[in-house]
Formats: C-alpha cells, sequence, structure tokens
C-alpha cells in the first residue's frame, strides 16, 4: 500500500507549463509604462547588437599582416588578424613555443581527474577532489616548471600519478558496475571475506607497491626548465587564482572556527589576522608581499616573485572567506547545535556532519560570489610586473605591427573572464537547487 501524502507535507509535484504569451504579458506588457520600458529596453538592446555586429563582424578585417593594413582595408571594422596573431600569447603568455604541450596535457589530466566528481554513479567522491587539491599540484608544478627533482618531489609525483589513474580506473569500474576499485581489487586476490583489518593492510600494500612502480618509472622523467618569468597570459592567471580558490574555503573554514573559538588566545589570534588582511586592499598586499616576505624568512633561504604573490593571494582570500563562513555558521539555528550535543556527538562531529554542511548549503552565493571576485583581482599582479592575461593583452598593443590595436584585444579578455565567471554562476545556481531541501 502506498500511504498518500499528509497535509502540509509537499509532495514532488510536476512542473505547470508556462504559456509563453501570458507570461510576456504579466512581466513585459502588464501596464502602460511596462510597454514603454519594454519598448525603450528592446531598442537599447538592438542598438548594442547593430553596433557590435557592424564593428565586429561586417566591417571586421580577418586577414592581415599590420594594424596598418587593417586601417587601410576598413578604418571602422575591428582588426581581429592581430587579436588571432596574438591569441596564443594570451593564452600561454610568454612560455616556449615547443614547450606549450605541457600545459595543455596538465589541464587535460586535471579534467579527466575531475570528471567522475559529476558522475552518478561514481563512490568516494570527496575523496576524489581531496586527491586532487593535495597532489595534482605537485604534478603540475613540476610539469609546468621542469628540471631536477628532489627526493621529496619525486614520491609526491609518484602519489600523484598513482591516484589519478586509480581515480580513472576507480571512475571506469563505478561506471559500468556500480562498484569501486578497492572492492574489486579484494574480490580479485579473493580475500573480500576478510576481516576489515587484513583488507585495510593489502589496500595499503597494493598502493605502496603502485607508488614503487611509479618511483621508478618517473626517477629518469625530466622536462626542461622553464623559469617562471615565462609564465604568462591566461595559464598564469588560472594558477594563481586556481591556487587562491583551491585553498581558500578550507583555510577560511578553519579561520572562521577559530574566530569562535572559546579559547581567548585562539579567538584573538584568528581575529587579529583576519582583520588585518581585511583592512588593507590586494595591492598593497602584493606589494607588501614582494617587498616584506623576504625579511621573515631564514636567512639563504629565497622565494620567487610567483610564489610571494600566490601566498598573499591565498591569505587574502582566506580572510575574506572566513567571514562568510562565519556568517553562514552564525544563520545555523541555535537548536541544531543543541540536537547536536543531545545526540551525544562532540565538537568536530557536530561540526562536520550537522552544522558545516547546512552553513556551506546557505552560503553558497556568497562563497562562489567570492571566488569570481577573487579570479577577476588576480589581474592586480600585472602592477608588479607578472605577465598574466592583462598584461599580454597590453603588450599587443605596444607589438610594432600591431601599435594601436586595444580594443579588440580588451573585447576578448573581457569575453574570456565573462564566459569563466558565467559558467561558474550558473554552476553555483545548480548547486542550489539540487542542494535545495527546503518544505513548502
Amino acid at each position: 500500500m502506498v500511504a498518500a501524502a499528509e497535509p502540509g507535507i509537499s509532495a514532488q509535484q510536476p512542473k505547470e507549463k508556462v504559456d509563453p504569451i501570458r507570461w510576456l504579458k504579466e512581466n513585459l506588457f502588464s501596464t502602460w509604462y511596462n510597454v514603454i520600458l519594454t519598448a525603450l529596453g528592446l531598442y537599447i538592446i538592438y542598438l548594442v547588437a547593430a553596433g557590435l555586429y557592424q564593428w565586429g563582424i561586417a566591417d571586421a578585417v580577418w586577414v592581415a599582416e599590420t594594424r596598418r593594413e587593417c586601417l587601410d582595408k576598413n578604418p571602422n571594422g575591428a582588426c581581429w588578424a592581430g587579436v588571432f596573431a596574438w591569441f596564443e600569447g594570451f593564452i600561454y603568455g610568454r612560455y616556449p613555443l615547443d614547450e606549450r604541450w605541457r600545459i595543455n596535457f596538465g589541464v587535460i589530466v586535471l579534467v579527466l581527474w575531475m570528471v567522475p566528481l559529476w558522475l552518478p554513479r561514481v563512490q568516494g567522491k570527496i575523496g576524489i577532489a581531496a586527491s586532487v587539491v593535495a597532489f595534482y599540484p605537485f604534478f603540475a608544478g613540476y610539469l609546468f616548471m621542469g628540471g631536477d627533482k628532489s627526493l621529496f618531489l619525486q614520491v609526491m609525483v609518484s602519489i600523484a600519478i598513482v591516484s589519478f589513474i586509480g581515480v580513472i580506473v576507480h571512475a571506469v569500474i563505478g561506471v559500468t558496475s556500480g562498484g569501486s576499485l578497492a572492492r574489486t581489487l579484494l574480490r580479485l586476490t579473493g580475500v573480500s571475506g576478510a576481516g576489515d583489518k587484513l583488507q585495510r593492510n593489502l589496500l595499503i600494500i597494493a598502493a605502496l607497491a603502485a607508488v614503487a612502480i611509479a618511483f621508478m618509472a618517473q626517477a629518469q622523467w625530466e622536462v626542461p626548465t622553464v623559469s617562471w618569468v615565462r609564465w604568462g597570459g591566461l595559464f598564469l592567471t588560472l594558477v594563481i587564482s586556481g591556487i587562491g580558490i583551491t585553498t581558500a574555503l578550507p583555510a577560511g573554514i578553519v579561520l572562521a572556527l577559530g574566530r569562535r573559538s572559546q579559547l581567548p588566545v585562539i579567538r584573538v589570534l584568528c581575529t587579529t589576522f583576519i582583520e588585518v588582511f581585511r583592512s588593507v586592499p590586494l595591492i598593497t598586499i602584493l606589494f607588501m608581499a614582494t617587498t616584506m616576505f623576504p625579511l621573515f624568512l631564514p636567512e639563504g633561504f629565497t622565494l620567487n616573485k610567483l610564489v610571494q604573490v600566490i601566498v598573499a593571494v591565498c591569505l587574502f582570500a582566506a580572510c575574506y572567506m572566513a567571514e562568510i563562513v562565519r556568517g553562514g555558521l552564525q544563520a545555523i539555528p541555535k537548536g541544531q547545535y543543541e540536537a547536536a550535543h543531545a545526540m551525544g556527538l562532540g565538537y568536530w562531529r557536530m561540526m562536520g556532519f550537522i552544522i558545516m554542511p547546512q552553513a556551506l548549503k546557505f552560503m553558497i552565493p556568497n562563497i562562489v560570489g567570492n571566488l569570481i571576485g577573487l579570479l577577476k583581482d588576480t589581474t592586480l599582479v600585472t602592477i608588479i610586473g607578472l605577465f598574466d592575461i592583462l598584461n599580454m593583452i597590453q603588450a599587443a598593443s605596444q607589438d610594432v605591427p600591431w601599435r594601436g590595436l586595444h580594443k579588440e584585444p580588451m573585447f576578448v579578455g573581457a569575453l574570456i573572464f565573462f564566459i569563466i565567471c558565467f559558467s561558474m554562476s550558473k554552476y553555483s545556481q545548480h548547486l542550489e537547487r539540487k542542494l535545495n531541501t527546503d518544505h513548502r
């Protein structure tokens, strides 16, 4: 028997079809002044679209050797030939032409590593995300930088290779059979019915053996050194913002919990740290990082400017994220804390299983908005001499054949940022709908 839905409890109702004529009438033509505003808005959209079409398509010059040639062909249209000539520079910066495959390969590995997170039948997605955050930077760092590998870096690269291959195999098993890599290995070795301790030890031994094989395989692998001063373009922008975005949320959670701590020392330290970084503009922090960090380092220990900038961006992003997390924690009703205590949960289990999941769900719009702002703020590194995408766009206008080419590169840069930020915004809205558990 199927129980009927009780009064007051919402059941899943099919979505009502929207009549487009009725929707237009109610939202755009409901009153006389709405009709005027709608007509005015459509007229403005027409003017903008027509102007962009005329400048960017109808009168545009697509093939030319110099900007002078573009002006001779049509002085009123866009000179896309200069953008085509500099487009790889916008993406890769001054990275050597023969080594750009390393960037492409690193991006492909990252995408493949993260694809299982969106496959519904794949299990252990938290572990997959943790492996990406923990090990991919070592693999990508050496791939992009190259040169000699220390023993520590060789071990971390080996772990990253094993983790990547393990995630791919785990995802294939999950999609095809709904199982996991660990259970498949235990079944193939015939110990699936053994005790938990024995199974865990066998999996650890298998992982260590795989790391050892990967270590021996990559020991002779060496790629040429590419100095950080050659990094640039969208690649450098995504490296700085990607590391900042990855570290912002976990570091912000730690700082927010520290600011709410009952221990006065921890609370004061976290509060001071947060308020100091939130009270100073990012550009000031970047200048301070490149000039003050060396004063606090041991003698003989140096960090290049790129590492200093990444550290500064991570600290800045973490402090802003801490306040967002703190706001989400304060939005949780007190009854949730009391219910968790009544169930006998300790502080960390209460935060991990009850409070933080709800708070993070409430904070999705603010978190994504902060991350989008961080992505755009990384263009400030151009002021301290790093050739990010904005600096490469400015360099295109100074190139002798294309001198004076400003609007077209800026338009392309704005379009790239719009695509990235709009995609992040739409995905955050998807997460909000997916995690929505409110009842009508």
